[in-house]
């Protein structure tokens, strides 16, 4: 982990700085600078636009009953490609852009996916919605209309200044 902070903060910054003075030395300032402000343009588009179709399918997913799992993969790429995208540089635009490319951007996150399996870093449950409210996918509604919930009570001192409203039998 303290390595992949200090590639993020350290290096990539030394590596773009460097592209950008190349880029620079060879196209001039102004265009590498326009050059800079057009793929944060042109990749904040892309991204936007595959968000809304990425969103319409989960909502389409979510109405059919299903987990939209595979759209919550795409749409976390599609934010990690948006922030690389606004880094000002041309590496974090080439990485930005790679992910926008929606079969990239799927290779990349099952590589992840098994990686992070690999380490034993994944936990998931999986819950359903019907008219009930959520429950375990391996329980059969009931028609009983109970609510199961977790509550922690919170004592009045905690919530701030207590006038005596609170209290049980106070109308």
């Amino acid at each position: 982990m303290a390595i992949l902070l200090f590639l993020a903060f350290v290096a990539v910054p030394i590596i773009e700085i460097t592209v950008i003075i190349k880029v620079g030395g060879i196209l001039g300032a102004w265009p590498t600078v326009g050059l800079i402000i057009l793929t944060a343009a042109v990749g904040t588009t892309l991204v936007r636009a595959q968000g809304f179709q990425i969103l319409a399918r989960a909502q389409k997913s979510l109405n059919n009953g299903q987990f939209p799992a595979a759209e919550m993969v795409d749409g976390m790429g599609l934010l990690v490609a948006g922030v690389l995208l606004l880094t000002p540089g041309f590496v974090t635009d080439a990485l930005g852009l790679a992910l926008v490319i929606p079969p990239l951007r799927r290779a990349i996150a099952g590589l992840i996916w098994r990686w992070a399996r690999r380490r034993d870093g994944i936990h998931m449950e999986t819950r359903t919605w019907g008219s009930q409210g959520p429950r375990d996918a391996n329980i059969p509604p009931t028609d009983e209309g109970v609510i199961e919930g977790e509550f922690t009570e919170i004592p009045p001192e905690r919530l701030g200044r207590d006038d005596g409203k609170n209290k049980p039998g106070h109308r």
